[in-house]
């Protein structure tokens, strides 16, 4: 079934070149010139991936993303930030707000193209893809942490909490191999998969998402300096 990526940049020419380039691979697009419209679109459509501008004016990139993350209907969906902003703050803020890929401008289309088919294979994924012949248990209860993999619904004393895909996985990773300490590199090549066009610092973002959710649970992810971090049973 063919996907559909929608590109949100205000700039028209920037758009149109993307435009063209993904529908020479197969891709249906949907375009946007702002935040809003962008917002609009993903309420009308159903979209694969995001290819997202920050500059815009009005609501800018980041603000389209956090409403991306918070409406549960499309908090999974993967986003990738392409902006001129080449600052690490920058970049650091786009993956705290759970972006899948930052890419600065200028860029190549065969490496956009590229990025957005690798960001597909990966969000298509129909089990996690470092537990395949490593732990076949679809459901994980340890002290009042219920994490059902079937279902990629987390239970916290039997309230249900929503963690985003790369969350969960992460979560359900390390809670079936416990007491054992993962680097940063490990655990990307693991739950985001080998190859995967994002850095290390992904790694921490997503572990304080997870540890916050935990609430007073947060702790059982220990962080071990130097070298990476174990979930404690």
């Amino acid at each position: 079934m063919t996907k559909t990526v929608l590109v949100v940049d205000d700039e028209k020419d920037i758009r149109d070149l993307i435009a063209y380039n993904l529908s020479k691979e197969g891709f249906a697009v949907l375009t946007a010139g702002d935040g809003n419209e962008a917002l609009q679109k993903l309420a009308d459509h159903k979209v694969a991936v995001v290819v997202l501008d920050i500059m815009m004016p009005g609501m800018d990139g980041f603000e389209v993303c956090r409403r991306i993350r918070a409406k549960e209907t499309i908090a999974s969906l993967p986003v990738i930030f392409l902006t001129a902003r080449s600052g690490e703050a920058d970049q650091i803020i786009g993956l705290e707000l759970g972006a899948d890929d930052y890419i600065q401008k200028p860029v190549s289309p065969r490496v956009l193209v590229a990025r957005v088919k690798s960001i597909l294979r990966r969000s298509e994924m129909p089990e996690v893809p470092s537990m395949q012949g490593e732990n076949s248990a679809e459901r994980v209860d340890v002290d009042g942490i219920d994490i059902d993999r079937a279902s990629y619904k987390v239970r916290i004393d039997g309230s249900e909490v929503f963690f985003p895909r790369k969350e969960f996985e992460l979560l359900y990773f390390l809670a079936t191999h416990p007491g054992r300490v993962y680097s940063r590199e490990a655990l990307l090549n693991r739950v985001w998969g080998e190859g995967a066009y994002v850095v290390e610092r992904t790694v921490d973002v997503h572990i304080f998402k997870v540890r916050e959710k935990l609430g007073g649970r947060g702790e059982k992810i220990e962080t071990v300096k130097g070298v990476g971090y174990r979930f404690v049973s």
